[in-house]
C-alpha cells in the first residue's frame, strides 16, 4: 500500500483543509506523514513535543522541526514538563501540547496499522474488552488535543505499516530518529 494513495484516500473522505497541523517526533512514521502531506500540497505546522524525558532530547526535537523545514513545512518545539511516571502522563502532556499548537487546525498523526496492533493488544491485557476491539478511529472529536485546541484529530496512516513508512523515508531519502524507548522493556508498549 503506497502512503500517498492512503493519504489520498483519507484526505478525501475527511475534506482535508489544505492547514493541517501534524505531530512530529522524528521517527520513521511522523516524518512519512510530515513529506506525504506537503507532496499533497498540505501548508504543513509540524509540531515537535520535546518531554524532557531523555538525554540529548533537545537536540532531537531541533533536528525534527529542522528536517520539517527542509521539507517546506513550518515547524515548533514545546517543551513539557511530564507529571508523573509511565506512558499515561507523557501521552497526556504531549496531546495538550499539539492541540495548543494546533490552534483551530486538524491535528494529525502518524498512527500505523502497527500502532493500532498494539494498541488492540494493551487494551486486551488491561481487560478493556469491546472498547480495545474496536481500535483507533481514523478521525475524532473526542480527544485531549481537541479539548486543547485542534478542531479534530486524525490519523491518515492506520491502513499502513511501521514497514511501510520506513520504505517510504528510504525511497525519499529523509533520515528519521529511532527512539530508544521504543525498544525498552521497561514500558509496556515496548514489552
Amino acid at each position: 500500500m503506497s502512503l500517498h494513495s492512503e493519504f489520498a484516500r483519507f484526505a478525501a473522505t475527511h475534506t482535508l483543509p489544505a492547514d493541517v497541523a501534524i505531530g512530529l517526533s522524528g521517527g520513521a512514521d511522523s516524518l512519512a506523514l510530515v513529506h506525504t502531506a506537503l507532496h499533497h500540497g498540505c501548508h504543513v505546522h509540524a509540531i515537535v513535543v520535546d518531554h524532557q524525558l531523555q538525554a540529548d532530547s533537545a537536540s532531537v526535537a531541533r533536528t525534527a522541526a529542522d528536517r520539517a523545514r527542509a521539507l517546506g513545512a513550518t515547524a515548533e518545539i514545546r517543551t513539557v514538563t511530564v507529571a508523573g511516571d509511565g506512558e499515561g502522563p507523557a501521552r497526556h502532556a504531549r496531546y495538550l501540547a499539539l492541540g495548543h499548537a494546533a490552534a483551530g487546525r486538524p491535528l494529525l498523526v502518524a498512527h500505523t496499522a502497527s500502532d493500532a496492533a498494539e494498541g488492540l493488544l494493551l487494551g486486551l491485557t488491561r481487560g478493556s474488552g469491546l472498547d480495545s476491539l474496536a481500535g483507533m478511529p481514523s478521525v475524532t472529536t473526542d480527544h485531549p488535543a481537541v479539548d486543547a485546541g485542534a478542531a479534530w484529530l486524525g490519523r491518515p496512516l492506520l491502513r499502513c505499516s511501521r514497514t511501510e513508512t520506513q520504505d517510504h523515508c528510504r525511497r525519499a531519502g529523509l533520515e528519521w530518529w529511532d527512539d530508544p524507548h521504543n525498544a525498552d522493556p521497561r514500558f509496556t508498549r515496548s514489552r
